[in-house]
């Protein structure tokens, strides 16, 4: 019995080390590594969780999982220092959740070819709205894409005011490099798309995934003005939407760009 074992661990070491491998097959494919052949089974990747996922110490470029939270298999696009996973349901399609084009991804449509995403971290921990003047800058859009338009309209009304940073210039100045690529066309959510955001990736998100934008529970600036002296904005302990001064700066920034 020593003798068989001892001959097994050699048939095994060989293998792995100077050929390809074979399951279910004594010819594997000379292009392969590891050449699975069955009618019957399938190949059973490693299954886990978005957080034990992102749990993984130094995810190599390629690895693959199934994603349990978002019931879908995922591979890590990025390299072992920032990982960028993608859902492999589809090329074209991505789901919220997913890590894609330096944020994470916390709004679908098209079946997933098209949405927004949120940077992973906040781009202030606190800055004023406007630009240090009480105007009506007609920043009043809504809904998806709207804060696009209305953070080209805030900073053309308040840009040129004391020239000091405020909610819409640190977004729209973000960018993020993720491998080789880096990542523009970053804007201040408005009230509806900020809601999104709350509902889909925030803490105590609806779908369960857990605070995976690593957001504070702090209140966030929305780019939907309400008048001349007042903007709104979302609390992240609660979900509660209502309006603050302009001039404060007691509220968090998190930009925001579509795909």
């Amino acid at each position: 019995m020593k003798q068989f074992f001892t001959l097994l661990a050699a048939v095994v070491l060989t293998a792995t080390t100077y050929a390809q491998v074979g399951i279910g097959t004594t010819t594997p494919d000379a292009s392969s590594a590891l050449d699975i052949t069955s009618t019957t089974k399938g190949l059973l990747p490693p299954r886990m969780t978005t957080a034990e996922r992102d749990a993984i110490s130094s995810a190599a470029k390629g690895l693959i999982v199934f994603n349990t939270t978002l019931n879908t298999l995922q591979i890590n696009e990025g390299d072992a220092a920032t990982a960028n996973w993608i859902s492999l349901s589809s090329t074209d399609t991505h789901a919220i959740g997913d890590s894609f084009g330096g944020g994470i991804v916390f709004f679908v449509y098209d079946g997933g070819q098209h949405g927004l995403i949120a940077a992973t971290a906040d781009q202030s921990a606190g800055i004023r709205w406007y630009g240090g003047s009480y105007t009506y800058t007609r920043a009043r859009a809504d809904g998806i894409g709207a804060g696009l338009k209305n953070t080209a309209i805030i900073i053309a009304n308040q840009g040129p005011v004391d020239g000091n940073a405020f909610a819409a210039t640190v977004c729209n100045e973000y960018s993020v490099t993720v491998g080789s690529v880096t990542y523009g066309g970053w804007y201040l959510p408005s009230k509806y798309e900020l809601n999104l955001m709350y509902e889909n990736i925030g803490p105590g998100n609806a779908l369960g995934l857990g605070n995976i934008g690593d957001f504070t529970t702090s209140s966030y600036w929305s780019s939907t003005e309400v008048e001349y002296s007042f903007a709104w904005k979302q609390k992240f302990a609660n979900g509660n939407q209502n309006y603050n001064s302009k001039d404060s700066s007691g509220n968090s920034v998190r930009a925001v760009r579509a795909f």
